[in-house]
């Protein structure tokens, strides 16, 4: 599977000056961190909400209605919306892993879909895919907010139409996605157990909750967001905060190779923390 959302313009410019994003409280390193941080508190005053903290309230239950299986819009919005995906080995009495997967600056929920619904069958996995609000995601505009309100309406419908297991529920991502979901699946781990980001460029969560397991890859001859000041670094930074993480660098582009993706979905059902349902 290939994936070439190139983020635009000012996506770059917006990493190359605040550096690489790290983590607040112990994983902020740098006055790049703290800059980008203040940024979102500027952003956070003017709405309150939840959604300007990044946290999603939406969490795993007994579903409260029976859906089919298939590939189903989720019609919360008219023209930005997004798709659900359930393979038709699902039973609503055998609660199933779930993958929320965010696509890259440009791109939309089909498209993000793409990256693993190839695998969802063979690994049983449920999978949820939204369109960000506008081109990409809102914490690359300034703060949390509208994207973060729509995720958790997207979750609210799937968590009551659907079995759940909430020690296997993943946020994932390519380029802009990829570092979306770093920063939304640090800021929410109490939800979110798996993190898997596929060429991510920063990462800028508003607080840590949990310690979610990480999955990275990244390709060493990316031009779009380069591996030394991607990847590489916030590697190294999760290592660092301790975080549980499997990295795989590999030949190639601003691509996530279908090898990549097998082994995502491998790590992230084969490992699976306990828990049980939220009440």
């Amino acid at each position: 599977m290939t994936q070439n959302n190139d983020p635009p313009d000012w996506t770059r410019r917006q990493i190359l000056l605040f550096g690489l994003a790290g983590i607040t409280l112990p994983l902020a390193a740098s006055q790049n961190c703290q800059k980008w941080s203040l940024l979102v508190m500027e952003t956070s005053k003017q709405v309150d909400s939840k959604a300007t903290e990044g946290q999603l309230l939406s969490r795993p239950t007994q579903p409260t209605t029976t859906a089919l299986a298939g590939l189903h819009p989720l019609r919360l919005d008219g023209q930005r919306d997004g798709f659900v995906y359930v393979p038709e080995t699902y039973r609503a009495d055998q609660p199933a892993p779930l993958v929320l997967i965010l696509h890259g600056a440009g791109g939309d929920a089909e498209g993000a879909l793409k990256i693993l619904y190839h695998l969802a069958i063979r690994f049983g996995t449920i999978l949820l895919a939204v369109d960000s609000r506008q081109q990409t995601w809102d914490i690359l505009r300034g703060g949390y907010g509208p994207d973060i309100a729509f995720i958790d309406r997207a979750l609210a419908q799937t968590f009551s139409h659907y079995a759940i297991a909430p020690n296997q529920i993943a946020i994932a991502g390519f380029s802009d996605g990829a570092s979306y979901a770093l920063s939304v699946g640090i800021t929410n781990g109490d939800l979110f157990n798996h993190i898997m980001a596929f060429s991510p460029g920063f990462m800028a969560p508003a607080s840590q909750s949990g310690k979610p397991r990480v999955f990275i890859s990244h390709g060493k001859f990316d031009t779009v967001l380069p591996i030394e000041r991607c990847s590489r670094r916030i590697v190294q930074q999760l290592k660092q905060a301790g975080y549980d993480l499997e990295y795989r660098e590999f030949n190639g582009l601003h691509t996530i190779p279908a090898a990549i993706a097998e082994r995502a979905m491998e790590w992230f059902t084969q490992s699976a923390p306990d828990k049980v349902f939220h009440s």
